[in-house]
């Protein structure tokens, strides 16, 4: 057993210093999942990969579930969860009629004036993603952990109980129906 599993397990029996000695042993992977997350951003978010793993923890801590991962492959997977969904309310927030919509701000900045917002095709691809989600729930999930939670097709698969070739065969299915999904 790990030392982040058997810290996990401290937490759920309600060892209060637990959540402490946590954060410590995970923080470098989460963080490396969230630069990996952040370098396929495009240019101009503002949002930085420590900001995204801090918000992220806070979201976890504090959730209602919150202490209940049963072991750390379950605890990463709900992280990366909770980064794609920082990164899609980020990209809504970023959409919406009272902050400009569909306009966007000119920078001065040859970078920014090179780059487009990223925030529509994120909240298109976390709406294909849902739609894929009520389709079939394992390719969904195996979207997020190598998407969002970059992990390898293989470590993703692992965390799944798939096989190499069925991670791949899923992954095809799942870029595929997201294509055919964001395309429309």
């Amino acid at each position: 057993m790990s030392e982040i599993t058997a810290v996990l397990d401290e937490m759920r029996t309600g060892d209060a210093d637990a959540s402490a000695r946590l954060l410590p042993l995970v923080y470098a992977e989460l963080r490396r999942i969230a630069a990996f997350r952040m370098s396929h951003e495009k240019c101009g978010n503002t949002l930085q990969p420590t900001a995204l793993v801090h918000e992220a923890w806070l979201r976890m801590a504090t959730s209602p579930s919150g202490n209940q991962w049963e072991n750390r492959q379950h605890f990463y997977a709900a992280a990366a969860e909770s980064m794609r969904r920082i990164l899609v309310d980020a990209a809504r927030h970023k959409a919406a009629q009272k902050h400009g919509g569909k306009f966007s701000r000119l920078q001065l900045s040859e970078d920014e004036l090179l780059c487009p917002s990223p925030a529509a095709e994120i909240v298109a691809v976390n709406d294909a993603l849902d739609q894929l989600e009520e389709d079939d729930s394992v390719a969904a999930e195996l979207v997020k952990l190598h998407y969002f939670g970059g992990l390898s097709l293989e470590e993703a698969g692992e965390m799944l109980n798939l096989s190499r070739a069925s991670a791949y065969r899923v992954w095809t299915y799942a870029k595929t129906f997201l294509r055919v999904h964001l395309t429309d």
